[in-house]
């Protein structure tokens, strides 16, 4: 992410968390350095900061590993995550049940009850991969986030379309009250000629 004068004092935590495969250690090093780099399996966790302008915390991102026996360790860290980003592989549709659960199981957390989420709907370079809306519907995002400050956001870790304006709406969603976010979403969805349906439906899917 941009970088613009001196380093932020304070440091966010935020737990990336997703299904093994889905692309989270790649597009964190995407992010980070600007390279594709050529990932095994995180067994464990990597960490790395992400510097941001100074009138916003810093974000410290812990990538976890999404294998089975890697997720019941993911509750350790909750307590201390100030912001949730969910990686989802949207080309492989035969995984999406198993990532719509999990992402279930995580929201269900106490510690992570007002927690903002950034669904990264990963992948969308390769064909057929499915869009933000149509992931939307099939993760049960409007009902499983309801009361959540959340969005999603079509990215790709191998060109690096979308990474930075992921986490610079976790950024966003982390400083604005929920009722502001809809406000300010409403208003530019107006400002754009969308009709009031549409803002409806584009509000609905957090997007």
């Amino acid at each position: 992410m941009g970088i613009h004068g001196a380093k932020p004092q304070k440091q966010a935590q935020v737990l990336m968390l997703g299904l093994d495969g889905s692309g989270k250690s790649t597009l964190l090093y995407k992010l980070k350095y600007n390279e594709s780099v050529k990932t095994v399996p995180t067994v464990g966790f990597n960490v790395e900061t992400l510097e941001t302008d100074r009138r916003s915390p810093g974000l410290t991102v812990w990538d976890v590993g999404g294998q089975k026996k890697m997720r019941p360790n993911w509750k350790y860290l909750y307590p201390d995550t100030a912001g949730l980003v969910f990686v989802v592989d949207s080309w492989d549709e035969r995984r999406l049940d198993e990532a719509r659960n999990e992402l279930h199981r995580v929201l269900r957390n106490k510690s992570l009850t007002v927690i903002p989420l950034v669904i990264l709907a990963n992948k969308q370079d390769l064909p057929h991969a499915l869009s933000p809306q149509t992931l939307c519907l099939k993760l049960d995002l409007q009902r499983v986030c309801d009361g959540r400050a959340w969005f999603i956001q079509p990215c790709s870790a191998t060109t690096g379309m979308g990474l930075e304006e992921g986490f610079r709406r976790m950024l966003y969603l982390m400083k604005t009250p929920l009722r502001q976010t809809k406000e300010d979403l409403k208003v530019k969805m107006k400002s754009k000629g969308f009709s009031f349906t549409t803002a409806k439906k584009i509000l609905l899917c957090g997007s």
